[in-house]
């Protein structure tokens, strides 16, 4: 997929892929860590005959801008990269499409761009939400327990292993020697390899976690909110939303999914049993027939 480079109002310079005809309807693309453009080659290959698709490598990874310091990656800016994205490209309506940190910063973007107009569908895949998971982080041992790499993101002794090793070193140090997922084309794997050799990129990744604020607590202590405890006041999503799981996502389990039609207007849930959770190339036709059921349904939409 070929990419051009994209100058944002903010100073920021994104690598993106543009493909489809101009005048289609626009589905923008949200990868996730520790991904690219590319993890979304299965669904523009298959959505670009119909739709203007646009996948960007976002802040801080590939090629694309890597301001220093973690206050460069909170959720406000990330968020902004994504509109003033949309007016460098000339669309002004959009559909967001999202996985993982991807689909993390979609919920923002669908919330904040509902109002507006400008974002008129929204699909999240295995990405949790902004209100229910830092509830779910203190409730819940099992998405604290699968949550603890957070707090080794997050820990500046990290940065040692990145310098030596890349991002690999992190990672294996975060979740052991992986082995190798059949669905993963071998090519796919080598260009992630050799995408977190680097070293400024790997930092700048890494400072996505660091930016957050969502609290993830030791296994030590008490699975119950705190008596001051607030839930953040996020308005519904009103918009069209589709919220695609990966039912054996070990990072992120079912429990996510428990409360989302109190807080969206127009839910949309497809389950895919057997999948891990890069649910849309580990699933990709079963991904497709979700989306492509989406799109269809809530074509007068945008």
């Amino acid at each position: 997929m070929q990419q051009k480079r994209v100058a944002l109002a903010n100073g920021i310079e994104l690598d993106v892929v543009d493909v489809g005809p101009k005048d289609a309807p626009a589905l923008i693309f949200l990868h996730g860590f520790p991904d690219s453009h590319r993890t979304w080659r299965h669904q523009i290959a298959h959505l670009s005959g119909s739709f203007r698709c646009v996948a960007p490598d976002q802040r801080g990874y590939r090629g694309s801008s890597k301001p220093t310091g973690v206050e460069n990656y909170t959720p406000d800016k990330l968020i902004g990269d994504v509109f003033q994205l949309a007016d460098a490209l000339g669309i002004d309506k959009f559909t967001i499409i999202g996985h993982d940190w991807g689909g993390a910063l979609a919920w923002g973007v669908a919330i904040t761009g509902q109002y507006s107009g400008r974002v008129t569908r929204a699909v999240i895949a295995n990405a949790p939400h902004p209100v229910l998971f830092p509830e779910l982080l203190y409730t819940n041992r099992v998405q604290r327990q699968a949550s603890q790499y957070f707090r080794i993101f997050r820990d500046p002794a990290s940065d040692a292993l990145v310098e030596q090793f890349g991002l690999l070193g992190v990672l294996l140090k975060a979740f052991g020697q992986p082995g190798d997922n059949p669905k993963m084309e071998p090519e796919e794997r080598a260009a992630l390899l050799a995408d977190w050799e680097n070293r400024e990129a790997a930092i700048a990744m890494l400072n996505w976690y660091r930016a957050s604020p969502v609290a993830v607590l030791d296994m030590d202590a008490p699975f119950e909110l705190p008596n001051d405890w607030q839930r953040f006041p996020l308005p519904h999503q009103t918009i069209p939303t589709l919220v695609i799981w990966a039912m054996d996502d070990l990072a992120l389990p079912p429990a996510n999914l428990d409360g989302l039609d109190e807080l969206i207007d127009d839910l949309t849930i497809a389950r895919i049993p057997g999948s891990g959770h890069f649910v849309q190339w580990e699933a990709a036709d079963e991904f497709n027939a979700a989306l492509d059921a989406f799109l269809a349904r809530t074509a007068d939409g945008g």
